[in-house]
């Protein structure tokens, strides 16, 4: 690989000191959900380790990723996370332009050969091969493969990439296309969200630059460190969804008592992501918390799955659909099931050693 800077060199020249630097790698791990132990291996890392080189693409998108990636804030200030790889093209942040631009591209594709990552904004579109999105004078879609044929992996950013998002919702007239549809033999991670959470899309990069290797994926190929539990799980709302406390209306009173938003919509239990423990504008808020129940964003056609607004199909489990005093009849049905069958158990049990006990005394 050609020599290049690391981590470390970047920020050194920029003025940050090892003190600074130190507290950045533990702040980098709790934010990847490790030990503090991990924090000397994340600064060797960064010390050690040349700065991977990106090439970040652009299809049928409106940008709020890279809105959402410059604007981390918690530990991975911008000016830091974007000192960590090589940015090395990308059409919406960089000075060059036109044919200036479409050269560095392929010089950065021949120079690091199988060594460089692609982030990928948005979708392809295939109908009309692919002339609904035109780059450099030809479709996207071409692009795309030729770019991610030497690429290491692919990191999909958002729903747009990762499921196909808006640009896709029925009828789809531009047959738009997420990417894993378009590319198959590299390893793609998808980051979906309509954007995902800023320190989401920075702790990926964080954690392949510290490890050398993509993170542990689930069956859909979400990061599962930010991706394994649902919305609905961490949610400051769950108790009053499992004590039946919902608000039945936007500003009716269980909607001012800050009640569970159920059922006027919020998809958080069948949403996976960590809106509720990581939050958004550093660590401040998430949608719910401010009202608005989730809509699923990063779920697969999240946008078909509307109406946004409608509640969701009856969850049979205690405390849906419950008061407190309910899901307590339950439970103490159960228990009196128990004892009765206790009883039951112990009187036959009595029985049969009454009946033994005369053909024993006989003997």
């Amino acid at each position: 690989m050609a020599i290049t800077e690391t981590f470390y060199d970047v920020i050194r020249r920029q003025g940050m000191s090892r003190r600074s630097f130190m507290k950045f790698c533990s702040l980098t791990a709790a934010s990847l959900g490790l030990g503090p132990m991990f924090a000397p291996r994340i600064a060797h890392a960064m010390d050690t380790k040349p700065r991977i080189p990106v090439l970040w693409l652009h299809g049928l998108e409106c940008t709020c990723c890279s809105e959402s990636f410059i604007r981390s804030a918690h530990p991975l200030v911008k000016d830091v996370v974007l000192s960590m790889i090589s940015l090395d093209y990308d059409d919406t942040l960089m000075a060059a332009a036109g044919h200036q631009a479409e050269a560095i591209l392929e010089e950065t594709r021949q120079k690091y050969k199988g060594q460089y990552l692609v982030a990928v904004e948005g979708n392809p579109p295939l109908n009309e091969d692919g002339m609904f999105c035109i780059q450099g004078g030809r479709p996207f879609v071409e692009k795309l493969k030729e770019v991610c044929s030497d690429a290491m992996a692919i990191i999909s950013w958002g729903s747009c990439a990762s499921w196909g998002c808006v640009q896709a919702a029925k009828p789809n007239p531009t047959k738009a296309t997420p990417v894993h549809k378009v590319i198959f033999d590299k390893p793609i991670i998808k980051v979906p969200g309509c954007p995902p959470i800023a320190e989401v899309m920075t702790g990926v990069v964080s954690y392949i630059v510290t490890f050398g290797q993509l993170p542990e994926l689930d069956r859909m190929g979400r990061p599962k460190m930010f991706y394994s539990q649902r919305v609905h799980d961490k949610c400051y709302r769950r108790p009053h969804f499992d004590a039946g406390q919902f608000a039945e209306a936007f500003d009716d009173e269980g909607s001012r008592k800050g009640f569970c938003l159920y059922k006027v919509g919020c998809r958080g239990p069948t949403t996976y992501n960590a809106c509720s423990t990581t939050r958004w504008n550093d660590g401040v808020s998430f949608p719910i918390a401010s009202g608005h129940g989730c809509i699923g964003c990063s779920e697969d056609a999240f946008w078909d799955n509307g109406p946004f607004y409608e509640r969701l199909a009856n969850l049979h489990q205690i405390g849906v659909e419950a008061t407190a005093d309910d899901v307590g009849l339950v439970a103490s049905g159960v228990i009196a099931a128990g004892i009765a069958a206790h009883a039951g158990l112990s009187a036959l049990d009595r029985a049969r050693q009454r009946a033994a006990a005369p053909a024993e005394t006989s003997k």
